[in-house]
């Protein structure tokens, strides 16, 4: 027995973890990934695995992982799953295997506590209401008593509370060594204990930010490893694009102001330099908001220098950001928190005129607004190149896996987009009795999806389902709007509990929802993946549409014409591959566990009428297909 059939085999029936982990059942598929992993990680390969639901591709890639010797990062999709693995996946291997290696949790800077910032917003004191002074106060209580720092501790101040950007750092406001905090300071803390690490786990934010940090030459900030294992890796190629973008926004600027006038309030005689080109800055962003109210909410950055107002704006924000840079110049020798300052606003002014640089090759110019803020975005279209580039500088195994990589057992999409060539690549299939447990609905004579009245047609439809079911149903939009007219048409003809996405945060309506027993949950985008709901509470998936891009999008809509002056069919090259894997995350929803049944009922007509359709059916699992209602009511009953 070779030593990856050595690997394989402490997750077989006489291994450890038949004898150890209550219910506990080998699977062949589990086996020949953890064999894959580890000879990737002994051979420094790349190795791209798509893992069916129910594989257990989490003790796949971990057995070989902390048996290796080697160091390993393993990254993540969400800071959740990060949690998960630190906190309970890797714990209960090591204890199985009794390894003896260090383990180590890594996040974002922005996760961590700030002393220094928390000791600045205690000094400056002015909040906006009585909860936000009242969140300061538990903050406050928890800092002292923390070891860690991370803000997931801490549940009662939420996530969304204005006050956590204000007592986190980002890397242009840190002080670094210069910190009166330093010694005490729970980002480098986290990473000293990364760097002694033998596996660290960190999530694909962290990962891409440190990587395109690398490329600029800052440094990394990772420690070196061995092999990278990267979960939900589906999630890469858009993750990618947002951290090889420039970007500059309303949020960064007006916390420049507000962080240059507070360090100037601790040194005699700045804030009288400072006041002007800080009011002044703040005023411009205003402006331009203002300037660009009447647009669509993203757009290309061409759309916006159509209007007169919003170009005067853009220069008079230009002007302004480099004043406060010369003011700040004036000031930075006088103290290390004004010379951070400094250094952002000369970085803000650099990035804001390479944006409206209208010449530059290979990349995307866009914008795109909030409530009462903007951002503006130079995204390249290739992102292949500088990935690959940076796979080979580390002369690391990076292994991917996901339950959804490919289009029909087809992984080029995939590989594509990150630059992989010749990858080593597998296939697990699901484990689960999809002939036997699932059934996917098909309803007959629904319009097709740009017609008014189709959200109506499709609720028409999944009623009887619903009844069928007795609720127990997840219901995913591909657009808020139509989620919206669907929970308006659904409000007073269901006895159902009724859980719509935006009414409550999402862990809440997932926890409201799976003690429910019987509710019916509306969600769009956030919704199709990365939601887990096992048992009899979740027994029907309806999807609505296919889920293309949306094509407003001004990143999709370049690089669809790129492909095009490449000869390449954009629609069959891109947007119809993309959509294939976002449906299959959103029908993975249904079978979570051997023991769940359910019904997917996929509304779109274009699944039959159009030759493409074909594609998207033929990478669901292989489950039985009906046109029939009553096959359905049969299947409940």
């Amino acid at each position: 027995m070779d030593a990856y059939e050595e690997i394989a085999g402490l997750l077989g029936a006489d291994g450890p973890f038949a004898r150890e982990v209550p219910n506990f059942a080998p699977r062949e598929a589990q086996q020949a990934m953890a064999r894959a992993v580890a000879e990737a990680i002994d051979q420094g390969e790349m190795l791209v695995a798509e893992a069916g639901t129910g594989t257990g591709k989490t003790f796949a890639y971990l057995v070989p992982a902390l048996t290796s010797g080697k160091r390993v990062i393993v990254s993540t999709g969400t800071k959740a799953l990060q949690d998960q693995l630190f906190f309970r996946d890797l714990p209960r291997v090591r204890s199985v295997l009794n390894a003896r290696v260090k383990i180590s949790l890594l996040k974002g800077r922005a996760n961590y506590l700030c002393l220094y910032r928390l000791d600045q917003a205690v000094r400056e004191g002015s909040f906006a209401s009585r909860t936000e002074t009242q969140q300061l106060a538990t903050i406050r209580a928890w800092s002292a008593r923390t070891r860690r720092g991370d803000r997931m501790e801490l549940a009662e101040v939420p996530e969304e509370s204005p006050l956590w950007p204000r007592v986190t750092s980002t890397t242009e406001n840190c002080l670094g060594s210069e910190c009166p905090f330093f010694d005490d300071c729970h980002v480098f803390k986290a990473r000293r204990e990364a760097a002694d690490a033998d596996v660290v786990v960190v999530n694909h934010h962290l990962l891409l930010a440190d990587l395109a940090l690398k490329q600029e030459g800052f440094g990394e900030i990772l420690p070196g490893a061995h092999a990278f294992i990267l979960d939900e890796a589906h999630q890469l190629p858009e993750l990618a694009g947002q951290f090889f973008s420039h970007s500059v926004s309303a949020r960064q600027l007006t916390e420049l102001a507000r962080d240059a006038l507070a360090e100037g309030g601790g040194v005699t005689g700045a804030t009288s330099v400072l006041l002007e080109p800080c009011e002044a800055l703040q005023e411009s962003v205003r402006a331009l908001r203002l300037a660009v109210d009447r647009l669509p909410s993203r757009g290309a950055l061409a759309t916006l220098l159509r209007k007169d107002a919003a170009v005067e704006a853009l220069q008079k924000l230009q002007h302004t950001l480099e004043d406060l840079a010369d003011a700040l110049a004036s000031q930075a020798e006088r103290s290390r928190g004004l010379a951070n300052v400094h250094e952002r606003a000369e970085t803000l002014s650099a990035r804001l005129a390479r944006i409206d640089e209208r010449d530059s090759e290979g990349e995307v110019r866009w914008y795109e607004l909030s409530g009462r803020g903007f951002a503006l975005h130079a995204t390249p279209l290739d992102l292949a190149t500088p990935l690959k580039a940076m796979r080979e500088a580390s002369q690391a195994a990076w292994i991917h896996t996901s339950a959804t990589l490919s289009v029909a057992g087809d992984f080029s999409h995939f590989s594509d987009q990150l630059g992989l060539v010749d990858p080593v690549e597998l296939a697990l299939d699901s484990p689960f009795d999809y002939a036997r447990q699932a059934l996917c609905y098909l309803p007959e004579n629904l319009p097709e999806p740009r017609e008014e009245c189709y959200t109506e047609r499709v609720i028409e439809a999944v009623l009887p389902v619903l009844e069928a079911s007795n609720g127990r149903a997840f219901l995913l939009f591909t657009s808020h709007r139509a989620l919206q007219r669907a929970a308006d048409l659904l409000a007073d003809r269901v006895p159902w509990p009724l859980f719509v996405q935006g009414s409550a945060p999402r862990h809440q309506l997932l926890e409201d929802f799976r003690h429910s027993g019987h509710g019916v949950l509306l969600g769009a985008a956030s919704f199709w993946e990365g939601v887990d709901v096992a048992g009899e509470a979740l027994s029907v998936v309806v999807i609505d549409k296919l889920p293309f891009a949306a094509p407003d999008d001004p990143v999709l809509q370049a690089r669809l014409e790129a492909m095009q002056q490449a000869g390449v069919n954009p629609f069959m090259g891109w947007q119809v591959p993309s959509a294939v894997i976002a449906l299959k995350q959103g029908a993975g929803r249904l079978i979570r566990d051997v023991h769940d049944r359910g019904v997917l009922v996929l509304c779109d007509p274009r699944l039959r009428s159009k030759g493409y359709g074909r594609l998207f059916l033929a990478s669901l699992p292989p489950m039985p297909r009906t046109h029939a209602l009553e096959d359905v009511q049969a299947f409940f009953a």
